[in-house]
């Protein structure tokens, strides 16, 4: 069972540490000075109206280049994280701004299929030499780097540090919030998660800490309903000693989850701590192994992704030459450059313009941009037209 054991502090942190949490990195413009919402709240707007965030609605959970329409995806998933986050908030007085801004922007830098494409682009920045690819830092990237002109959208650093250090694949099931920062020391964070995807830091914040756990809540049984929906998993085949804690159904499990998640952290309130009792948590670890086994790991829907893994390889590297060339005759390569600034392809190799181009493709973007590279296309009635 993971447990965070550094540092103990009281859950509720202090006011000065709220203040830190709501600097924005260019300081507050003119229009905040004056703007009714909250500094947490205007972070949730400037996440809803990005373009990263329409994005979500064609980017893959886990079963992808499947025709059924009751199939979880991204933008599902982190609207799920939003609302239980902000139920357990709730309780714990935590900021509900907060929660929501950290949930809806946690996931915006996964790339086209799920965390197979992520594999394979990591693979193709070690191999270009950018170092791997962490999509939880990309998320970052298109929040401060790439939206709106390549301006970013400033957001605060409490939102900015939640989605750097969510991490639901781990199994930490209770986490202590690690507490005072500021962007110097962000970027630090930032940096060993560039250079090391499996480097988890802890989050600034509670409300950082209880979004990584609900990204687990959210998504372990919701996964577990999309396998039985598609055939791949019976519910009879769940552990007993799942079952007998958590229940059959998604909405028994999360139902038992999420009160087991507030009930168990306002008990240790004093400690600083946010997780699940150790019953509660153990039962949790065996869903997720149950799921890796059945569903994540399973040969019956991987049949695609080779050629999945393929595409990745051509396309990366078309799109490193079309950038290199620095007139580039592919469509969606100009349409990416025209949303940034002139700058953008003066600071940044081919590789890095091809992996951010990449990352912020939906599944059917990709598929279509992969036909308009490797298929032949209908030419005009004639070579020449009549003068």
């Amino acid at each position: 069972m993971g447990i965070d054991q550094d540092g103990r502090q009281p859950l509720q942190p202090a006011e000065k540490e709220r203040e830190l949490w709501q600097a924005r990195r260019f300081g507050p413009g003119d229009l905040e000075a004056v703007d009714h919402r909250q500094p947490w709240a205007l972070d949730v707007d400037r996440i809803l109206h990005s373009r990263a965030y329409t994005r979500y609605i064609d980017k893959t959970q886990v079963f992808y280049l499947l025709k059924n329409d009751h199939i979880t995806h991204r933008v599902l998933h982190v609207q799920m994280v939003s609302r239980l986050a902000r139920t357990i908030g709730r309780d714990l007085n935590l900021d509900a701004d907060l929660l929501e801004a950290i949930a809806l922007g946690h996931d915006l830098g996964h790339p086209p299929f799920g965390h197979d494409g992520e594999r394979f682009l990591s693979g193709l920045c070690l191999k270009a030499g950018l170092g791997p690819f962490s999509h939880a830092a990309m998320s970052v990237r298109f929040l401060e780097r790439l939206e709106k002109g390549g301006r970013g959208l400033n957001l605060t650093l409490g939102t900015l540090d939640g989605i750097l250090c969510h991490d639901g694949e781990s199994d930490f099931t209770a986490l202590r919030p690690e507490g005072r920062a500021d962007f110097e020391e962000f970027d630090r964070r930032l940096a060993r998660r560039q250079a090391d995807p499996r480097d988890g830091p802890r989050p600034l914040s509670p409300e950082g800490c209880l979004v990584r756990l609900c990204d687990s809540v959210s998504y372990v049984g919701r996964d577990l309903e999309d396998a039985i929906e598609v055939g791949l998993v019976d519910r009879r085949e769940l552990p007993a000693e799942v079952a007998e804690v958590l229940g059959h159904t998604n909405g028994q499990i999360v139902y038992r989850l999420v009160d087991d998640l507030r009930r168990a952290s306002a008990a240790r309130r004093e400690e600083g701590l946010i997780g699940f009792s150790p019953a509660v948590a153990e039962a949790l670890i065996k869903l997720k192994d149950f799921n890796r086994r059945k569903i994540y790991f399973n040969p019956a829907i991987k049949g695609e992704t080779p050629k999945i893994e393929r595409l990745y390889g051509i396309l990366f590297e078309r799109l490193k030459d079309e950038f290199q060339s620095g007139q580039p005759a592919l469509s969606q390569a100009r349409e990416f450059l025209d949303h940034l600034d002139p700058g953008y392809p003066l600071e940044h190799s081919p590789a890095e313009m091809a992996r951010d181009a990449l990352a912020g493709m939906t599944d059917d973007y990709f598929l279509r941009l992969a036909g308009d590279v490797l298929m032949p296309g209908w030419r005009i009635s004639r070579f020449v037209e009549e003068a």
